[in-house]
């Protein structure tokens, strides 16, 4: 007879409930690494391609929440779920951080790169650029013109902005970035005017800009501006007349080109500019000085040369005497005649100075 087996013993309610626990957090565990194998490929892998050049440009308004910027980046193809992109910004902490403004991202650059560009602020770097000796109206012109500003902007006083170049970005206002140029030359003007020499002939911060205009009108060398200030220093201690030809031109056109050069009539014509007609100096700067014409006329070296003129090669040629000077205007007026006989025969002439100087007599 067979022995008999004996009969399995059924788990316990208790028991079954425990494996079934088990079993259910064994899968949420690896549901859960699973989730986050894959979050982290999406996070840190590759993105989509671009779908023009190199580049995907998003701008990202001020004041934008993060549900508007993940939609952005999707939209504009930068990123593959805007809604991936708005997990990690909450995981991470960086939405707290998301900064607006125009942003270039490379083709296939992950989610963890788009995020971290934006919340580090790394925008478009756009620049406008001021030149040394234009007026502040021309400045205003270059303003007006750029693509990535907006906002209207008033011609400001002629002199008070520092000619420079200046970081702005996409959608920036006007206003701001003249103020920034305005605050720019007070500060560079206060600072060296603490530091004047007591001897020169200006009096307040404002002329000392007012002379430094007619320096930067003078010469497009700057290592002939000290030499240039010192001149003008020297004239004005002796009380003699500036004599200059840009401040002629400023009164005529505002600093916009003559377009010839002056004739008897202008120089005549009665001009509250003309410094051949007005001692000292003129009422308001002639254009917008940089920093070396300032720092050259708030300390000038020690000179006793009270002319110069065009040398024929964009510089120009300085006497202390007058009988000099005539020497040196005879040579000047002998190359501008050689230099139009060339023309008139065909020949190549000698290269010109960039702008007429000044003859100061």
């Amino acid at each position: 007879m067979a022995a008999r087996r004996p009969p399995k013993k059924s788990l316990s309610l208790g028991r079954r409930i425990m494996v079934a626990i088990t079993s259910g957090l064994s899968v949420l565990v690896l549901a859960a690494l699973l989730a986050g194998v894959w979050g982290l490929w999406v996070y840190n892998g590759a993105g989509p391609a671009t779908k023009n050049g190199e580049q995907t440009t998003v701008v990202l308004r001020r004041g934008a929440g993060l549900t508007e910027i993940a939609s952005s980046l999707e939209q504009a193809g930068a990123i593959r779920s805007g809604s991936v992109f708005a997990a990690a910004a909450q995981i991470t902490g960086a939405s707290r951080r998301l900064k607006a403004g125009e942003y270039e991202f490379p083709s296939g650059a992950s989610i963890g790169q788009v995020l971290d560009k934006i919340a580090s602020g790394r925008v478009v770097r756009h620049f406008v650029t001021i030149p040394e000796g234009i007026t502040s109206a021309m400045a205003v012109d270059i303003l007006n013109a750029n693509p990535v500003l907006v906002g209207e902007v008033p011609v400001p006083a002629e002199g008070a902005l520092l000619p420079e170049t200046y970081d702005v970005h996409r959608g920036e206002e006007r206003a701001a970035v003249l103020q920034r140029m305005i605050d720019a030359r007070d500060k560079l003007l206060a600072d060296l005017w603490a530091k004047r020499r007591q001897d020169i002939p200006v009096k307040t911060p404002e002329e000392a800009v007012t002379l430094a205009s007619i320096v930067e009108k003078e010469t497009a060398l700057a290592s002939e501006r000290p030499r240039i200030a010192a001149v003008f220093s020297n004239r004005l201690r002796a009380g003699i007349r500036l004599e200059s030809d840009p401040t002629i031109i400023y009164g005529l056109t505002q600093g916009r080109p003559l377009g010839h050069g002056l004739r008897r009539s202008e120089l005549d014509r009665p001009n509250p500019y003309s410094t051949y007609q007005i001692p000292g100096l003129p009422p308001t700067p002639i254009a917008n000085p940089g920093r070396a014409s300032i720092a050259a006329v708030l300390d000038p070296p020690n000179s006793d040369e009270l002319y110069f003129v065009a040398d024929g090669s964009g510089g120009h040629v300085f006497a202390s005497t007058y009988e000099q000077h005539l020497r040196n205007v005879a040579r000047w007026r002998e190359v501008e005649a050689n230099r139009g006989a060339a023309e008139a025969a065909g020949t190549p002439a000698t290269p010109a100075e960039p702008a007429p100087s000044t003859a100061v007599n």
